[in-house]
């Protein structure tokens, strides 16, 4: 004796509704902010809580939810399979009503729920975080067993089977980037909260002052010449050296050294510049920008030499440096433009090779890379895979990149030109 045609249907629509419910509350979990609920929670709604519950066992939630929406897709195919087994539907039309029953399932019980559940995953979490609770109490145990099964299979392959999930800084630049999309964010705020997010994955190596753009004094200059040098440089503070410019004995402060010229009635002959210097303070090239800040806010200094492994000076570091990574360039309120970028007529810049990327990027809105290089001189060698003579020209990265100026082998002064939509799309094409 066949089933009737009705309780096959029936069933079909039931198992239905549970992939979209199960669809539902698992987008709704996976896009939820855990603040925001957390602000619920303390304002009196109580399902605010039962939703952190889940989300602090998110890894048992996702997987008895995913084996719920399994169970609910393979009995539905099974029902569907035994009404056409039974004869409830024609041959010939089995196939063509097989396909599309699939599409509509999958449509309607997975793709849409879970859209909806993204779009609006804190009411629908809070809406559906009960009977989600009670679903998964005989859905968890299996997705548990199945869970720990698949990290013995992955342990073979030499993998632990867990997944590393979002770090809270990755949780905090998507955000960030929701927001920016939205036109909630402008871009001054968007750019220092990008900064302090950044400083995480930056090396005092990557935002120093390099030794050829350091002004250093050798001690054995005359001190007529050390004062000239000194109200040249418009620096506070410049490094001393001795026989070595590796040997830095010291750091010269202007203001001491100021002192002195007036202690001896303006007569730099009299002045003795050891006397006068700071200690330097040495700081490895691989140092963590946070760690380097917390280190300048301890020792209450703001200025540092920085040295490679092998203890070669390798340029200097300021806090001045750190805050510029996180405000932008500390510069005349009249200045717009990134430091050593002048912009022309005709929509090109002429690029100093030693600006950084990073900078080029936050005063342009511009997307560079700068995982391999910290310089735009430095991007156009990696890209080019060779050191490039003057009148070359590259294009990538949506730019034309012409080598104007060299000084031996480093690039001293390029011409950027940022190419058409058309041009990019047919260069990426």
């Amino acid at each position: 004796m066949s089933p009737e045609p009705g309780w096959t249907i029936a069933a079909i629509f039931l198992l239905l509704v549970l992939s979209a419910f199960l669809s539902t509350l698992r987008a709704a979990l996976e896009n939820v902010s855990r603040t925001r609920l957390a602000e619920l929670q303390k304002k009196g709604v109580s399902r605010a809580g039962l939703v952190l519950k889940l989300l602090d066992a998110e890894d048992r939630s996702t997987g008895g939810l995913a084996l719920g929406q399994m169970l609910a897709a393979i009995l539905a195919a099974s029902a569907a399979a035994f009404g056409l087994a039974a004869g409830e539907m024609l041959p010939h039309e089995s196939l063509a009503l097989a396909a599309a029953g699939l599409v509509l399932f999958v449509f309607f019980g997975r793709v849409l729920p879970a859209a909806y559940g993204a779009a609006r995953a804190e009411r629908a979490s809070i809406v559906l975080a009960g009977a989600g609770q009670a679903a998964l109490v005989p859905l968890q145990p299996p997705a548990a067993w199945l869970s720990a099964a698949a990290r013995v299979l992955l342990r073979q392959f030499g993998l632990n089977g867990r997944h590393d999930g979002h770090s809270v800084h990755e949780e905090l630049r998507e955000t960030i980037d929701l927001h920016i999309k939205e036109g909630t964010v402008i871009k001054n705020d968007r750019d220092m909260l990008g900064g302090i997010l950044a400083m995480q994955d930056l090396e005092v190596a990557d935002i120093m002052v390099h030794r050829t753009k350091m002004t250093m004094i050798d001690r054995a200059e005359d001190p007529k010449e050390i004062v000239a040098k000194v109200l040249r440089s418009g620096h506070t503070r410049i490094p001393v050296w001795k026989d070595d410019p590796d040997n830095i004995i010291g750091v010269l402060h202007a203001k001491n050294l100021f002192a002195a010229l007036q202690k001896h009635g303006g007569d730099a002959a009299k002045i003795d510049i050891e006397d006068i210097l700071l200690p330097p303070w040495f700081v490895p090239d691989t140092r963590a920008i946070p760690d380097q800040l917390n280190a300048f806010l301890k020792r209450k200094s703001h200025f540092a030499i920085v040295v490679d492994e092998y203890g070669e000076v390798q340029g200097l570091v300021t806090l001045e440096d750190i805050i510029e990574e996180i405000v932008g360039d500390i510069k005349d309120e009249h200045d717009q433009m990134a430091s050593g970028v002048r912009p022309k007529p005709d929509g090109s810049y002429l690029v100093d090779g030693a600006v950084p990327i990073r900078d080029l990027n936050r005063a342009f809105d511009w997307s560079l890379p700068d995982e391999e290089a910290n310089t735009i001189a430095g991007l156009v060698i990696h890209e080019a895979r060779m050191i490039p003579e003057v009148g070359q020209a590259f294009i990538f990265h949506g730019f034309r990149f012409e080598i104007l100026k060299k000084r031996r082998h480093q690039i001293t002064a390029l011409r950027m030109s940022p190419l058409k939509r058309e041009a990019n799309d047919a260069e990426a094409g």
